[in-house]
């Protein structure tokens, strides 16, 4: 049976935030189990019509932006449908899709920008969760944009992916890393 938003969201919903952005193999383990054929079929394009709704859209950009973030942990497979998540979160955003959700789930549609190692894509993310604090009162969402965006203003990129995309670390980098900087 092919995988519907609505399936996706309350998957997501049900595990909510403290799974979310922790480092939990059997959630890992529970997104290859059920949803890893999904993630496969959105890369190709198959779900690319989820575009028209504000769940669908939502739905889509977990299944590209977050679940292989969980699927492919330590590997340059994790980032391999950045560019997508981007498009879609682009284009969703314009037709007010990120307004049309939950105030909880939003955040979501901002996170691709927020993964992104452009500058540009960083300072999109911070603007989004200034306006998303302002409507929200969240002002989590804007500090870790901040952080991520001053990263990518250091680096040019985020030093905590370089082993998993076959990059060399330089010394300010892996000071920043022994010193605890933003691992992922």
């Amino acid at each position: 049976m092919a995988a519907r938003p609505q399936d996706i969201l309350g998957f997501w919903t049900e595990a909510g935030p403290k799974k979310w952005f922790e480092k939990n193999w059997a959630f890992d383990e529970a997104i290859r189990l059920k949803y890893e054929p999904t993630h496969h079929a959105a890369a190709r394009g198959d779900y690319d019509s989820w575009i028209e709704t504000p769940e669908g859209s939502l739905a889509l950009i977990i299944v590209l932006d977050q679940f292989p973030r969980n699927l492919y942990r330590r590997s340059g497979h994790a980032f391999a449908t950045d560019g997508k998540a981007r498009a879609v979160a682009r284009a969703a955003i314009a037709q007010g899709h990120d307004t049309a959700v939950p105030p909880e789930l939003r955040y979501f549609f901002y996170l691709p920008f927020e993964h992104s190692e452009s500058l540009a894509d960083q300072e999109l993310c911070i603007e989004l969760c200034a306006g998303m604090q302002a409507d929200t009162g969240d002002e989590d969402a804007i500090k870790w944009a901040i952080i991520h965006r001053d990263i990518i203003a250091r680096f040019g990129r985020f030093p905590h992916r370089n082993d998993a995309l076959g990059r060399e670390t330089t010394p300010a980098e892996q000071t920043f890393l022994d010193e605890g900087g933003f691992a992922g």
